[in-house]
């Protein structure tokens, strides 16, 4: 595919990738505004997937014929794909594929935290982590005596940095954090909360899920020592993430799981395990979902992280200022111009399930719930709030078309 590398994306030309966009409900046409959750696929993708299943299927690194040999080599080329997409200078051995980022959240909590952590170690996290992050390492401190503490989120969606640095001392092991708030918007300073955990000696993991689809990522410039995300987020297909790491860490860490793919040597009385990255990659790995994502790495590449960023972010200042202007609509987080590419909010009077209930009678598709960060919701003192969230091919008029839909429903809440 082949875009005007200018500032402003052709997003017309793009919609045309994704032909889902085109469907219908009821006469009116689909306005897809839940990114949040799960991107669209573009046509290059599904494609690719077509491809593998067509033509090269086979199981990687355990047959010599030709099949076998075509999917290990895509298969392998796709871990330095993504690798180089963040920064990994280290390749293929730093980018260990995963169900998703949970997964890779997992994976680093009981590889790495079991054996590591102990009665007055301490895990901080943020208010605004993802269940992803906050339930496992929570349910971790829970195994292992070690205690959680959480960073604030002030009144204005951002993190307190001043409790930051307080709350992590020679004592922390661990620092988790989201680089963007999947229910705040807000972009968090990761590469400063990377250099407070290393002035202690801790390492830090950092949930990319919201950022890596829609902006530039450098892990070695954040100096993040995990850093994870999923393929659905970012135009991929569902069931694989990634987790980088950094090489030394990885080699010192036992493998989550056992099994095929990931043994060196097996005996009746023990087993060695495979170079990295393959020692966390148990049994048949998620091959056309890497060679897939790859793909998806090269679309948005084509197009450009920047503008991507910059598209988003003009999205998501227009929906805010466009909500705000409502006068009876609560927003949470950061201001329009000073968020990633979501709008979390609520209408007075209006629960923000039937929000979405009668904004989806509109065909408008946005998400409703605690968005997996309940205690978050807790904090700002709602069960839950509508999310409206964007990509690459979302418009303005899209956005012109969520505000009719919540007028539609105030006025019906009116009566």
């Amino acid at each position: 595919m082949e875009t005007q590398q200018t500032d402003a994306l052709d997003v017309e030309r793009i919609r045309e990738d994704f032909p889902i966009l085109q469907r219908e409900f009821d006469g009116t046409q689909l306005v897809y505004l839940d990114n949040a959750a799960t991107t669209q696929t573009p046509e290059q993708v599904v494609e690719t997937i077509c491809d593998y299943y067509r033509n090269y299927n086979a199981n990687v690194h355990r047959g010599i014929h030709h099949l076998s040999q075509e999917a290990s080599v895509a298969y392998e080329e796709a871990h330095d794909r993504l690798a180089e997409f963040v920064g990994a200078s280290g390749e293929r051995e730093e980018m260990v594929f995963t169900k998703n980022t949970t997964e890779s959240e997992n994976l680093v909590a009981y590889a790495w935290g079991l054996e590591e952590l102990g009665p007055g170690d301490e895990v901080v996290l943020t208010e605004m982590e993802h269940h992803a992050s906050l339930v496992t390492w929570q349910q971790l401190g829970k195994k292992t005596g070690a205690d959680v503490k959480y960073i604030p989120v002030d009144e204005r969606g951002y993190l307190d940095m001043d409790a930051a640095a307080d709350l992590i001392t020679d004592d922390t092991k661990m620092v988790s954090a989201v680089h963007v708030s999947n229910t705040l918007g807000t972009v968090n300073p990761v590469g400063e909360l990377a250099d407070l955990a290393h002035d202690h000696d801790a390492y830090i993991f950092v949930d990319g899920a919201q950022a890596v689809p829609n902006r530039p990522v450098d892990v070695e410039a954040i100096d993040a020592d995990f850093y994870a995300f999923s393929g659905h987020k970012m135009a991929g297909p569902t069931g694989i993430g990634c987790l980088y790491g950094k090489k030394h860490l990885l080699e010192e860490m036992e493998p989550y799981l056992y099994g095929g793919s990931m043994i060196r040597k097996v005996t009746y009385e023990d087993s060695t395990w495979e170079d990295l990255p393959w020692k966390f990659e148990a049994g048949t790995p998620v091959i056309a979902q890497g060679v897939a994502l790859a793909a998806a790495v090269d679309y948005l590449e084509d197009i450009g992280m920047e503008r991507i960023q910059r598209h988003e972010e003009r999205l998501a200042e227009y929906a805010y200022d466009r909500l705000t202007e409502e006068g009876d609509v609560d927003i949470y987080g950061p201001p329009g111009d000073d968020r990633g590419g979501l709008v979390s909010f609520n209408v007075d009077g209006v629960h923000a399930h039937d929000l979405s209930s009668i904004v989806n009678d509109h065909a408008v598709a946005i998400r409703a719930g605690d968005h997996c960060t309940q205690p978050l919701h807790d904090k700002l003192g709602v069960a839950a709030s509508a999310r409206a969230s964007f990509y690459l091919y979302n418009t303005r008029e899209e956005v012109d078309k969520l505000v009719e839909a919540v007028d539609d429903a105030r006025q019906l809440f009116a009566q």
